[in-house]
């Protein structure tokens, strides 16, 4: 009966989890598909796709960049994907690994990305520590991903 009843709950626990793994295509700084599966990187956002920035008085297509700055990380490799909800989109929302480097953690430190507060603190940290050294986006002036979504615009 212990074995059947402990059997049971791990097979309840292994199904809250999604667990996605092989070769991704990205959508956009932070979406991509693996295995016909959309996937929504957890707990941060990126520039959207069409998004410029400035840097340096000039204009860069930050947007671009960040779907550019995936595509790097991921090169050939598989990606694994765990997650346990899907967004209003039907995007399972996941951490993502190349090996053992989180994609979702290396685009904020890289400052290709920002923590997405409204959803999670777990990139807090390495947004703090991207700002403080100018790097990606916190290297010159930019619209938050959200704020841009809503229409605001730079000067």
């Amino acid at each position: 009966m212990k074995w059947t009843y402990g059997f049971l709950l791990v097979m309840l626990c292994t199904a809250a989890y999604a667990d996605v793994v092989g070769h991704a295509r990205v959508v956009d700084g932070d979406t991509i598909e693996v295995n016909q599966t959309r996937i929504r990187l957890n707990g941060i956002d990126t520039p959207e796709s069409l998004q410029t920035c400035k840097r340096n008085g000039l204009i860069w297509a930050c947007g671009r960049e960040a779907t550019q700055m995936v595509e790097r990380l991921i090169g050939d490799c598989k990606v694994r994907c765990i997650g346990d909800s899907y967004d209003r989109y039907g995007r399972l929302i996941a951490d993502c690994f190349v090996y053992d480097i989180n994609i979702n953690a290396m685009l904020v430190k890289l400052g290709m990305a920002l923590a997405y507060r409204q959803y999670s603190v777990e990139y807090v940290a390495a947004e703090e520590m991207a700002r403080q050294e100018k790097l990606g986006l916190w290297s010159g002036e930019f619209i938050a991903p959200w704020a841009w979504r809503r229409g605001e615009r730079l000067p």
